[in-house]
């Protein structure tokens, strides 16, 4: 019976980045439905397993629900419940007592992908506590194409699916899994359907891939050979955009030089791509006008991610892609409040000469500390110590590459708390663990600060558990408590009314009108110029040498074959979890229960490897057991292993239930791209075997 229930609109968020207009279907305080809104504006009524299945995480038995402070040793599982204004005491006074011993910048405060306003309230606290260090994932996710986008062309070129496109050149991005950053895959489902044609760039047979005009299954890690080697092939036939290039562009006589040394057969060689398939999709793209590339985060999760991203925003700018409709664009922000002010950046005016990473030599325009280098800082106190953490949204110990690492730093810490829906691997060691409410239970705003040009609504659907805190009610509370209180709110609804302001909009008529989106505007570089040095896209680099930077985008040479790990090892994100979250959903784990290898049919024969048997997956790094899958989506060469997996139904405090088949066991942190500080996380030389 669906008479006696209310539905209330909202919008997805926690489960991906989001974007998903939803109904709730509300009884007595609980979602007893979810249904997608046919009027979303990026889903029109889609919606993807994950959402249909995300009330399961407001009623699990386990979930927290009251705050814990630690009793017993780091790790022990020992906890005694303590009361709200106990738990911010605690953290206040610790965090404190950091400060006056080592300074503000002794605290790391950390989170995972941004699913809200919450990432920003977090830096508003950084900021006013004093401390430049925010540590994210960015180094894999977000930052290589965003930075990488305002030092090329002076903004972050978003793939525009809202208007029409001749062709989708989907580069390492798996829409209709993972919905990354608000590009619903409902967008480019419609632009195929009405005749858009695509090319994907993809080392397994995803479901894209077998809708494409053009497959180019590479071999991991050698994107920015691939790029290079369209560049070449669109150059030297010249195929690329005479006037934007003449008009818009700098240092493109150097690029042209430079591309000449990646010829497709040279190129196939590398990536394993056949230099016929090169030359075919490389004339595709660079006739197609307008043509999007909607690239994923795949190709940041490399040493060479600087290298990729600037190639491929090269093709763009030479193919005149750039800022025009149903290409990539400079989104254009609503009238909100700018995130700078939001932030209260003005507070911390000299952030960047104290964040950590700048002792490394990142790139300027780096934000969010990379976890790499948090975690120097808690072993070895360079460039000076990290002695407390607070942490949300995130759950570093299976997240960061090398999780026997982030063990031993956060083991390190004087205090840490951590902030969450259920008792993972990292608040297991944490001093204090704050329960928090789940979306569905506050009122939030998606996609603000991600550069996509629009905000979303998410109104609360149905109330929280008592003792569960939004993040946001959390982290005002920790202001009001740690920094001065003018700087923060009575109600933490209020920082939501002071991001929409310039809009005239309150949250109420907000959450009414659903999303707000900046206006449309292309070809702006014919008014001003590019945002960059020269005024134009600098195909090379002005400031590679103030910066040490590299001028031009190149390849970095593979590494040497080594014939105890012959195999090359990639992962990639469940459709029905979110990184290493929700694993205890019941219904979400019925769909996924185990986590899977994927391995070519000949290469399991000749390995003795079966469907379905435990296999042990080894790298230099260490070891791992995961069920084998025999599939044809893979290469032979390569092994696609589960990422995320630890094992919430066994005993927390166990290192079984995080190291058995964690993908981060494998991963290391020693050799880091510079730009980024970011690690090896696909094309990593592996092994596999049965399991003993």
């Amino acid at each position: 019976m669906e008479d006696d229930i209310e539905w209330r609109k909202t919008h997805c968020g926690r489960m991906d980045h989001g974007g998903c207009a939803l109904l709730a279907g509300v009884r007595d305080n609980v979602i007893v439905k979810i249904k997608g809104d046919p009027c979303g504006f990026l889903n029109r009524g889609y919606v993807c397993p994950k959402g249909l299945a995300s009330p399961g995480r407001l009623n699990h038995p386990d979930r927290l629900k009251h705050p814990l402070r630690r009793t017993g040793g780091r790790g022990e599982g020992k906890w005694e419940r303590i009361s709200w204004d106990a738990a911010i005491e605690t953290i206040r006074e610790n965090f404190q007592r950091i400060k006056e011993a080592y300074g503000a910048r002794g605290v790391a405060f950390c989170q995972g992908m941004p699913k809200g306003i919450e990432h920003f309230v977090l830096i508003r606290l950084a900021n006013i506590f004093g401390s430049p260090n925010v540590v994210s994932v960015q180094d894999v996710c977000h930052a290589p194409r965003e930075v990488t986008g305002l030092h090329t062309c002076g903004f972050y070129p978003v793939a525009d699916f809202h208007l029409k496109s001749s062709l989708a050149l989907v580069w390492g991005s798996n829409v209709t899994s993972t919905n990354e950053e608000g590009e619903i895959c409902s967008l480019l489902l419609d632009q195929l359907r009405s005749g858009t044609r695509m090319i994907v760039v993809d080392p397994r047979r995803t479901e894209l891939a077998k809708r494409a005009d053009l497959w180019l299954q590479l071999r991991p890690g050698t994107d920015a050979a691939l790029a290079l080697g369209f560049l070449n092939v669109i150059i030297e036939e010249g195929l690329f955009d005479e006037g934007f290039v003449a008009a818009w562009t700098h240092g493109f006589e150097d690029l042209a030089r430079h591309v000449k040394g990646y010829p497709p057969e040279k190129v196939a060689e590398i990536t394993w791509v056949p230099s016929d398939l090169i030359r075919e999709a490389a004339r595709l793209y660079a006739r197609s006008r307008s043509a999007a590339i909607q690239w994923g985060n795949a190709i940041e999760q490399h040493t060479s991610a600087f290298d990729t991203a600037r190639s491929l925003i090269c093709l763009m700018a030479v193919c005149g892609n750039l800022d025009v409709p149903g290409g990539n664009i400079q989104a254009n922000e609503p009238n909100i409040l700018p995130l700078g002010k939001f932030v209260r950046a003005d507070l911390l005016p000299n952030k960047w000469k104290e964040m950590l990473h700048t002792s490394h030599h990142t790139i300027p325009k780096l934000m969010t500390v990379p976890p790499a280098f948090l975690r120097k800082a808690m072993l070895e106190g360079f460039p000076y110590p990290i002695k407390g953490a607070y942490v949300q949204c995130s759950n570093p110990v299976m997240a960061y590459a090398d999780s026997r690492t982030t063990v031993d730093a956060i083991h390190q810490l004087d205090f840490m708390a951590v902030a969450d829906i259920f008792m993972t691997p990292t608040a297991s060691l944490a001093d204090v663990v704050l329960p928090v409410a789940t979306q569905f239970e506050f009122n939030d705003i998606g996609h603000y600060g991600l550069g996509h040009g629009y905000i979303l609504a998410r109104p609360k659907v149905v109330e929280p558990p008592e003792a569960c805190w939004s993040d946001i009610r959390i982290l005002n509370a920790l202001g009001r408590a740690m920094t001065p209180k003018e700087y923060w709110a009575d109600d933490p609804d209020e920082l939501l009314s002071a991001l929409l302001r310039p809009s005239g909009l309150s949250y109420r008529q907000f959450a009414e009108q659903g999303h707000l989106k900046g206006e449309e505007r292309f070809k702006k570089y014919e008014s001003g110029g590019f945002k960059t040095p020269t005024g134009k896209v600098e195909l090379s680099l002005s400031t590679a040498e103030k910066f040490g930077l590299k001028a031009l985008p190149g390849f970095t040479a593979l590494p040497a074959d080594d014939p105890d790990y012959p195999l090359v090892l990639i992962s990639a994100k469940d459709p029905f979890y979110m990184h290493s979250s929700y694993r205890w959903v019941k219904s979400l784990r019925k769909r996924s229960p185990d986590p899977v290898v994927e391995i070519h049919p000949e290469t399991a024969s000749d390995l003795s490897i079966h469907e379905g048997e435990q296999v042990a997956i080894e790298t230099r790094q260490g070891a791992i057991t995961q069920v084998a899958r025999l599939t044809e989506e893979v290469h032979p060469n390569v092994v696609n292993a589960a990422y995320g997996w630890w094992f919430p139904e066994a005993d927390i405090t166990a290192e079984d239930t995080w190291t058995r088949s964690n993908f981060n066991i494998l991963t290391s942190a020693s050799e880091l791209g510079r730009e980024f500080g970011t690690p090896k996380l696909k094309g990593i030389p592996c092994r596999i075997r049965p399991a003993d």
